[in-house]
């Protein structure tokens, strides 16, 4: 199934058009939640939710504007979300939880997330959603080329995964680390499947992200869209709309979606297990996948789950035939499997 498909039919059953503001880009420099102050009806924590990443610094600020619930901002990844939340499963700190939905099924298994279900995501297509409502897709990306045109030097724009392994490109590539970041991972399952592999078989992504490492890719653990506005990573291997971000901001930069395939990345949340703030859990959920959260996000250029991207928007991003060539994959699967291909990687490529 591809992106343009899969929305389609997501957005086939639910109204079109969203309230909208402002937008932003991804964050890791945010106070740690728990030092937050509380608002006027107290406080909400939420992890994985860096300010500038898929427009959460708005997001959150708006829900605060409307229910007086203070809502801080965390700069976690989704791996870190997941070691949080265990090492405190005996007294939560947190709330609600955002991860990649590579890590969804991780959080079901470890008993960490609380049956909610928000109005409306009755509506989000079933491979979506938890049958027990323990986490709901909240956005989609898709797997992408971040390219800062200004510091290619005399290489052209790559538009494909082989590109990248080419010595015009050496030093240059860089990735979120797959064993941590749900990000990462999504980069190595989407290259995986274009090279010919698929969950069942990770040598054709392994074999190809070791001839990456050997041409001088780095991988960080943590966001870092920032290091190519900055030019230090000229071409990050990330998520789509953090590159339409960094354009606005007005690095000169370019959205490539790879010639041999790419992967749709469904991003979900779900309300913690046990969590101090029940009910402000709730109402911060409530508010995401309300007509004017999703407007919000797709302001930073995610694909909402509910209603669509707006055409002034959608007129800035790549074309729908671009996005087609991003498929999508067993997630629960993808999920299951994480721990081998992590040993794997670690031993073939991490070292």
């Amino acid at each position: 199934m591809t992106l343009t498909r899969t929305l389609r039919a997501v957005a086939a059953t639910v109204a079109a058009g969203l309230a909208l503001s402002a937008c932003g880009n991804a964050d890791t420099s945010g106070e740690d939640a728990r030092s937050a102050e509380p608002g006027e009806s107290g406080t909400v924590i939420t992890y994985n939710s860096p300010s500038e990443w898929g427009n959460f610094g708005e997001v959150l600020a708006s829900f605060t504007e409307d229910t007086g619930i203070s809502a801080p901002n965390d700069p976690k990844n989704s791996g870190q979300t997941l070691a949080a939340l265990q090492a405190e499963a005996a007294a939560p700190v947190a709330d609600s939880a955002y991860v990649g939905i590579a890590f969804a099924d991780q959080l079901v298994q470890a008993d960490l997330l609380a049956p909610y279900t928000p109005e409306g995501v009755d509506a989000i297509d079933e491979d979506l959603r938890d049958p027990e409502g323990r986490w709901h897709t909240i956005h989609t990306g898709a797997v992408a080329f971040i390219v800062n045109k200004t510091h290619l030097g005399d290489a052209e724009v790559p538009r494909s995964w082989e590109d990248l392994t080419k010595p015009e490109y050496r030093g240059k590539v860089g990735y979120l680390d797959p064993t941590q970041a749900a990000v990462g991972y999504s980069v190595a399952t989407a290259v995986n499947e274009a090279m010919g592999g698929d969950l069942d078989n990770w040598e054709p992504g392994l074999d190809y992200l070791s001839r990456l490492k050997e041409n001088g890719a780095v991988t960080p653990a943590q966001t870092a869209t920032a290091l190519v506005g900055q030019g230090e990573i000229p071409i990050l291997i990330d998520t789509d709309f953090n590159g339409y971000k960094l354009r606005d901001e007005g690095v000169d930069v370019e959205v490539v979606i790879p010639e041999e395939g790419s992967l749709l990345i469904p991003y979900v949340v779900g309300k913690v297990n046990g969590g101090p703030n029940p009910e402000n859990a709730d109402a911060l959920l409530d508010f995401y996948f309300s007509e004017k959260g999703q407007g919000l996000f797709a302001r930073g250029y995610m694909r909402p789950v509910i209603g669509s991207i707006p055409d002034d928007m959608a007129a800035e991003m790549l074309p729908d035939s671009d996005y087609d060539r991003a498929r999508t994959v067993d997630y629960t699967k993808q999920g299951a499997v994480q721990d081998d291909f992590i040993a794997a990687f670690t031993d073939r490529v991490g070292r």
